[in-house]
């Protein structure tokens, strides 16, 4: 099957500043991609240019197999980062007009919208104008007029941003369902934990450059490891010696221990037995995709990551 999307080596700059330089991946079919890094990466950019709506300064971009144009009519489904409805418009309103757009009759359009509302709990909003709705509302309504049409492939750029977590809960609900009928998603955020759940590889940007490509288990890979100890034995301190790269007391009295490169979690359990230094607590700390980003990336985007990690949970 035709890749739905292909970049080789795409580069743009706006105002002489360079907002994406030399990204290249291909998005094969049935994938869910996570599109990730923090706000300024070129994520937005990237997936403009994905769609030909800007042109690179260098580079190609194909879309299913050609330049992007009306080959790809109907094919997509594509929620930008802006939102916007028509605000006298109704939810269903919203979602057949969106749905005719890329070729649905117009009955065959209503009858749709009314389903996927029902569908989706929000079959009490039908008639509600787009302006008299909640943000979480209307951005679900937003996102349903973007795959009505049930496109081949999907590109959301930013879905959760904004939204509380309940909110952000049921649009997971929704990217996995389409992703239940082997439709492709590529979606950008910068908060990890949405990939962290919902992706099978994800693509990482920091300052206009991709710096990773893979799975989600790959990515995690590259975060550091670590391990809480604590034992009422004297001799913890030579233990962790030889496989430590930086210790943290926690507030608990028990040692956060960050393992040096290569240094394996069971190996330290293996040598506290052949000691016979009794240990009162053992527990590897599962890594997490923020934490494999900051090492991917370097401190430099730390503390946004950070402050994202806050803002989220």
């Amino acid at each position: 099957m035709t890749a739905p999307l292909s970049l080789n080596s795409v580069s743009k700059s706006f105002a002489g500043k360079p907002a994406v330089s030399d990204v290249s991946f291909t998005i094969e079919p049935g994938q869910i991609i996570g599109f990730l890094g923090p706000n300024g990466a070129g994520k937005t950019t990237t997936l403009r240019m994905a769609l030909g709506l800007i042109k690179p300064d260098s580079g190609t971009v194909e879309l299913f197999g050609e330049t992007p144009g009306e080959n790809a009519f109907g094919r997509i489904g594509f929620l930008p980062e802006e939102r916007g409805l028509y605000k006298k418009q109704t939810a269903r309103e919203a979602i057949a007009h969106m749905a005719r757009l890329n070729g649905i009759k117009k009955k065959a359009a209503f009858i749709l919208a009314d389903e996927l509302l029902d569908k989706y709990g929000l079959g009490d909003a039908k008639r509600k104008k787009n302006k008299d709705m909640s943000k979480g509302m209307a951005q679900k309504v937003q996102l349903l007029a973007a795959i009505a049409h049930d496109p081949e492939f999907h590109i959301l750029d930013e879905p959760f941003s904004g939204l509380d977590p309940v909110n952000q809960q049921v649009l997971e609900g929704i990217v996995r369902e389409i992703a239940s009928r082997d439709r492709t998603i590529i979606f950008s955020t910068h908060v990890m934990e949405h990939a962290e759940r919902l992706c099978d590889r994800i693509i990482l940007m920091a300052s206009g450059r991709k710096v990773f490509d893979g799975t989600t288990e790959e990515a995690l890979a590259k975060a550091p490891r670590r391990v809480i100890l604590a034992s009422e034995m004297d001799g913890l301190s030579e233990l962790i010696e030889p496989f430590a790269s930086a210790v943290e007391r926690r507030p608990d009295g028990d040692l956060s221990l960050t393992l040096k490169p290569g240094a394996q979690a069971h190996d330290l359990l293996e040598r506290s037995v052949t000691q016979g230094l009794r240990l009162s607590r053992y527990e590897p700390i599962r890594a997490t995709l923020h934490e494999a980003f900051v090492t991917l990336v370097g401190d430099d985007v730390r503390q946004d990551m950070d402050l994202n990690a806050e803002e989220f949970g």
